[in-house]
Order: structure tokens, then sequence, then C-alpha cells
């Protein structure tokens, strides 16, 4: 399965429960709600290539035997979702905020959709690694889609929990993605095959693919110093049983 950001251990899954992945992509985080828990699970994306490819990695898994489960991938956008007020047991919102000029009004959407007592993860680049790839490189935040803002991890906390939510927990990800990303953006006008960037980028596969416990043991103690991404849990109007108090910083 692709690289995920979010700990799908602090969402708290339970069997039949509906499970929104708002901006799924090519499906990493659909797919892996899908295989982890016994869930319904819609991933919803304005692209209909990434929704293509979404499904077509989703047929690579067998659906896990026993208790019922489904994925479903649908075509939307989040300024607007197509679901009716408090449908969903769990957001994911990983990856996506940053690229979307009016973020609040998805917020509020997010807001709309998630019944009482449910779970919001939501994952963005983190301030200083994003600011640096900024310095590095206009062209890495200036092509179509690309990045239109870079969140201070209090931002972020703020505007939702302004809509009623409560921060439980929050973490870092992926700092070993960082170097990738900063030579790709001091070596831009080379592109993806010049040789720093190439290497680098094999060595990011081999740790996907083997994950030996040398990099993984590097990426933990790396990640609240130099983390890629900051990833923030939130419950509207109550925490998940066995959360209170856990990792409020």
């Amino acid at each position: 399965m692709s690289l995920t950001t979010i700990d799908f251990r602090r969402l708290h899954l339970q069997p039949g429960q509906r499970v929104l992945d708002l901006g799924c992509g090519e499906g990493r985080h659909a797919i892996t709600a899908w295989l982890e828990a016994p869930v319904h699970v819609v991933g919803l994306d304005l692209s209909a290539r990434d929704l293509a490819t979404a499904a077509g990695r989703a047929g690579d898994f067998p659906a896990p035997p026993g208790a019922d489960r489904s994925l479903t991938f649908l075509r939307g956008s989040g300024l607007t979702l197509p679901f009716a007020d408090a449908s969903f047991d769990c957001v994911i919102c990983a990856e996506v905020l940053e690229h979307i000029p009016d973020y609040q009004r998805v917020l509020d959407e997010i807001r709309r959709v998630l019944k009482p007592g449910g779970v919001l993860a939501v994952s963005v680049p983190r301030f200083v690694p994003e600011w640096v790839c900024w310095q590095l490189s206009d062209a890495y935040h200036q092509v179509e889609g690309g990045h239109v803002r870079i969140f201070r991890t209090a931002e972020l906390t703020g505007a939702v929990e302004r809509r009623g939510l409560k921060r439980f927990h929050r973490h870092w990800a992926h700092s070993l993605h960082v170097p990738y990303w900063w030579l790709r953006c001091l070596l831009w006008s080379r592109g993806e095959n010049a040789w720093p960037v190439r290497t680098y980028h094999r060595l990011l596969v081999w740790d996907l693919m083997q994950r030996p416990w040398l990099t993984r043991a590097l990426d933990a103690l790396l990640n609240p110093v130099l983390g890629k991404s900051v990833v923030v849990y939130f419950t509207r109007d109550s925490v998940p049983a066995g959360s209170a108090g856990d990792g409020i910083r």
C-alpha cells in the first residue's frame, strides 16, 4: 500500500462507521481505511484521472473476508460536499487544504457532514520545510494545482476549533522526505531526472517497500524536528474513548 500520513490508530474506527476521504487523490488513505476496519469508505476528489487510478489500485486488494465493508470513489468538490448533514463518523483531509484558496469553506463543509462525536484527521505541509521549498523554487508552488499557502499549526488548529471541534492529538510525519523536496526544488529546472533527485527517490522507494528498522527509527526520531507534514486530530463535541488527554501539546 502507498505511504500514508494519517495514523489510523487515532481514528478509533468501529464496525459499520462511514468514513470520508476528502481530496482522496489516488486513494492511499481511502483504501487503507477500507482494509483497516469493516467500515464504509467514500473517497472524493475533483480529478477524474486520480479517481480512476484509485479505483484501479483498490482492485489490486481483495476485500478482507468477514464483516460488511465498502469502498466508493466519487467526483466532487470539498466546497460543496454532496452529502447530508452529520453523515460521516470520520473525515480524513490529508494534504488538501494547502491547495484551496477558500479553505475555510471546506472546513465549514467538513463540520457539516461530520457526526457529533465524529473524528477529523487533517494534515498539511509543516511550515519550515515548506517555507524552504518556496524559497528554493517559485515553480514548486506556482504550478497548476500547487500550494497556495503555508500553514502554521496554530492557524490550522484555530480555524478548526472555531467550528466547535476539539484537538486531541498532533504528530509529524515523513521527515525522510524533506531532503528529497529540498533537492527537487533546488534543481527544479533539471527535473526529476537530476542525479541527486533520482538517487534520493530510489532511497525513498526502497524504504517504503522494505521498511527497514533503521530508517523507521530515524524517521521517528527526526519527525518532531523535521517532519514534512503536521497531522492534527479533532473530535466534534466529544473525545473518542481512550484518547482523552492523549498527545495534547
